[in-house]
């Protein structure tokens, strides 16, 4: 029975502290600038902990390519944020498809159709998933916190 608390305990400690990371919950972690100032150029600079270190690395590993875009930097750019991104991300859970945030369990789970119906992806005001501060309106300052959402019209 020891066993069974003990693991039941584990679980739950690291749902709850996944599900903190994913939401925005708890400390926020300031950006590496020169990553806020990079991947804000074409999008928002995603958190380290919306993927997890395996799926930043393939992520990073392949900007030439960067979801049908040439996102590269210079080497010395790309190994700075990278190790930045290595060292404040966590090996939690499976990568989504793709890499792709919008595919990840946690995303799902808080965008699914149960949260945000299909039409809301579509308004010009929203456009796509990715766009987190069409709704989340501190997003870059990595503000997800569901009581300050405001779905536009």
């Amino acid at each position: 029975m020891r066993v069974f608390n003990s693991f039941t305990l584990s679980l739950t400690l690291l749902a709850s502290s996944t599900m903190a990371l994913a939401d925005g919950g708890g400390q926020r972690l300031a950006l590496l600038p020169k990553m806020a100032t990079e991947c804000s150029a074409c999008h928002i600079a995603f958190r380290p902990n919306f993927l997890p270190t395996s799926a930043w690395k393939q992520v990073m590993g392949s900007l030439d390519k960067h979801y049908g875009t040439d996102a590269s930097l210079s080497p010395a750019d790309q190994q700075e944020i990278t190790e930045w991104i290595v060292a404040n991300s966590q090996e939690l859970g499976e990568a989504p498809p793709d890499n792709r945030i919008t595919k990840a369990f946690w995303f799902t789970r808080k965008h699914g159709t149960n949260h945000v119906k299909a039409d809301v992806w579509r308004r010009s005001s929203v456009k796509s998933p990715t766009n987190c501060q069409a709704c989340h309106v501190d997003a870059a300052n990595g503000d997800f916190n569901e009581h300050n959402i405001r779905i536009p019209r």
